[in-house]
This record gives structure tokens, sequence and C-alpha cells, in this order.
């Protein structure tokens, strides 16, 4: 594990302003490490960017976008803003549940999704919004979603 994270810190080092490296490494990580930090990963950062360990896990703790804990390889976003809930964003959100047999905060047992709940992600004009990983979803539907999850799920086969 040491060497890969060395490795992310030295890209990281090579292509961003000085007060951007923390947050890249860690962005690099989380990719790399299956959607979470690994502890020892953020023991590796402190130590290698001369950061206490108490500075890492406050930003791994600030940003919602990191996290601590193990998650599926697909994390589903669900906007929570009242756009996405007047567009029939409960809709969507019954929708997940179902399909993917999970409530908010969990993993379904194969590790592929894990379901989470954020705030406004700024795509108001096309509600209901969700993300997965990195990628937006606008104008959702309980159909769109059930199309969405069967793609990722084909994905894997």
């Amino acid at each position: 594990m040491r060497k890969a994270v060395v490795e992310i810190i030295q890209k990281a080092k090579e292509s961003a302003e000085e007060r951007d490296i923390l947050i890249n490494t860690l962005h690099e990580i989380q990719k790399r490490f299956k959607n979470f930090i690994p502890p020892e990963a953020a023991e590796i950062v402190s130590e290698e960017l001369n950061v206490p360990l108490s500075k890492v896990y406050e930003v791994l703790t600030f940003y919602t976008m990191f996290s601590t804990r193990s998650k599926g390889k697909y994390v589903i976003r669900v906007c929570e803003s009242l756009p996405c809930h007047v567009e029939n964003g409960r809709e969507v959100v019954k929708a997940l549940k179902e399909i993917l047999k999970i409530d908010f905060g969990q993993t379904t047992p194969d590790n592929m999704f894990t379901l989470e709940m954020t705030s406004c992600l700024g795509l108001c004009g096309v509600a209901p919004v969700i993300m997965v990983n990195d990628e937006y979803y606008g104008n959702m539907t309980p159909e769109k979603v059930k199309n969405l999850i069967n793609r990722l799920r084909g994905e894997e086969k």
C-alpha cells in the first residue's frame, strides 16, 4: 500500500498547487482503494506530506465526498434539495431503495452499490438528479433508475 500511496502523492505534488496537494491526494487514494481511505493510507499521507494525522482526518471528516469506511464500487448520491424533491425525487428514491434493497448509508451485500443522500448537486434545471461516482444523471425517473442500475450491473459481467 505504501508504494501506491507514495506514487499518488508524487503525482499530486507535480500537478497541484501546494494548498491542493492533500485534497487531490485523498481523492486519488479513494479512487484507487474502492471508494474509501483506509486508515493505513491516511497515516502514510500524514507522514509523507508532513501533516499531522489529525489534519488529514479533519479533511476526511469535513468533506462528505471522502469516506473512511468501505463503500460499494458505485456510490449513488441522491440530491435532497427542494427542486429535486418537488420534481418527483421521492419516486426516484423509492425506486433506488426497492431495486437495490438497501437504505441510505448502506451498501449492497455484493459491494456493488452504496446509497447516500447529499445536498444540492447544482443541476436543479434537470431535477431530479443523482450522482454515480463522478457522473451526474438528470431528469431521473424510476424507469431511468432501473435502466441505469441494470447497465451498471451488466458492466460487471
